[in-house]
């Protein structure tokens, strides 16, 4: 059997045509939808990554507030507790004057101890009450401690909270 040229010309034809309507298809029906998908895809991954990039420059930027907020209470503690070793000291200072006029008085051999400690009473060597110039200048100089710890505070761009 034979085939006439027509006939194979014919089939060829139709061979192709079948073999380029597959392709055809195969690009629309198929390679389209899935780039579409993976375009789809992409554009989701980096939405998804540019909301956790600001999500992360917020916990920076909170972390970074904290990390401020914590160097100035750190100053002011750091202020108080000069403060507080300058006042004590003076106030150890104090009982130390206070025992040596004791002592000096319980040394004389016409005084008794009691009236000694009448006269000259010996004060707390912590948290005394102090001549009113020293706590003067004292506070005076936590206030001063404080400004710059304030001023530190401002020149990284925050303020304190009830500071």
């Amino acid at each position: 059997m034979r085939a006439s040229p027509d006939a194979v010309l014919k089939l060829s034809l139709a061979v192709a045509a079948v073999l380029a309507g597959s392709g055809i298809g195969y690009y629309y029906g198929v390679f389209l939808p899935d780039q579409a998908r993976e375009a789809s895809r992409r554009a989701e991954a980096a939405a998804t990554a540019q909301a956790d990039a600001r999500q992360q420059a917020a916990r920076d930027q909170a972390r970074a507030e904290q990390g401020r907020q914590q160097a100035y209470q750190d100053c002011v503690n750091l202020a108080e507790l000069g403060y507080r070793n300058r006042w004590n000291t003076s106030c150890r200072a104090q009982r130390q004057r206070d025992l040596a006029a004791l002592a000096d008085c319980e040394d004389d051999f016409f005084r008794t101890k009691a009236g000694c400690a009448q006269d000259f009473p010996v004060r707390s060597g912590r948290d005394c009450e102090l001549p009113g110039d020293a706590a003067a200048a004292y506070a005076a100089d936590l206030d001063r401690e404080k400004a710059v710890c304030v001023q530190s505070l401002q020149s990284t761009g925050t303020i304190p909270a009830g500071g």
